[in-house]
């Protein structure tokens, strides 16, 4: 994995975004996986501002974004669709008919999450995931467990999990769904680049997790290991708990 550690988070998401930007000007018609939460509104937020100036084009681009909550429909205010609509799909040129989710409203949700996967492989698969990471090491919504599912799936999740999201419930935390729907660890690992972003010393022993040369479904993101083309980037909150000496901090 390549690793790349700046000063603030503020310039941390601006290297994430600068990737997906490189990306499109390496192919404009790439097949983006994309993550919801906190750490992705900065980045959101400079990919709408790189927009704006010229140098990001999503005109060809089409998204599929990594997990949506059980029982939330396209349309509902607290959806992780609702949250793209607003923090970046309004604000770029990407096609409505580009834009992928699972629907947390669906009745029948092996078949839609099939039907996320067909989607995915009929567009040739995932040119760049963009990845966060939880305070436990989850990647989308892939907690840790006994096992990990390799194709997306429902799947319950942790009570960390939900406090984290309870700020888009009215900071609820009983009004936060208990299951989501996410796309699956082996789904991940086929995408051709993966750039994983944490910020936050929260997130420190979750990152070590990444590099400790040990896999293990309890921590989820340790199988990032596996791919040959993973960009980590960090702040230097979140590389807390890494050697010093492996690293220099990027202006």
């Amino acid at each position: 994995m390549n690793l790349r550690v700046f000063r603030t988070e503020e310039d941390a998401a601006h290297a994430a975004a600068a990737a997906v930007a490189a990306q499109l000007l390496r192919k404009p018609a790439s097949i983006l996986g994309l993550p919801t939460g906190r750490t992705s509104l900065a980045i959101y937020d400079e990919l709408a501002r790189l927009h704006e100036l010229g140098g990001a084009d999503f005109s060809e681009t089409h998204t599929f974004n990594l997990d949506e909550f059980v029982g939330l429909p396209s349309n509902d205010a607290r959806s992780y669709c609702a949250f793209m609509q607003t923090h970046l799909f309004s604000r770029i040129n990407l096609p409505g008919d580009h834009i992928h989710f699972l629907n947390g409203g669906a009745r029948d949700h092996a078949a839609e999450c099939e039907r996320f996967e067909r989607d995915i492989a009929a567009l040739g698969g995932l040119d760049l995931l963009l990845l966060g990471i939880g305070a436990n090491a989850h990647i989308g919504f892939n907690e840790p467990a006994r096992t990990l599912r390799a194709r997306s799936h429902k799947t319950r999740l942790a009570i960390a999990t939900r406090r984290a999201n309870a700020s888009l419930f009215g900071g609820r935390l009983d009004r936060v769904p208990r299951e989501a729907l996410t796309m699956g660890v082996g789904t991940m690992l086929d995408a051709r680049a993966i750039v994983l972003i944490a910020t936050g010393r929260e997130k420190a022993r979750a990152v070590g997790s990444m590099f400790g040369g040990r896999i293990t479904t309890e921590r989820p993101a340790s199988v990032l290991q596996l791919h040959s083309n993973v960009e980590v980037i960090l702040d230097l909150s979140a590389a807390e708990k890494l050697p010093q000496s492996g690293f220099d901090a990027q202006p």
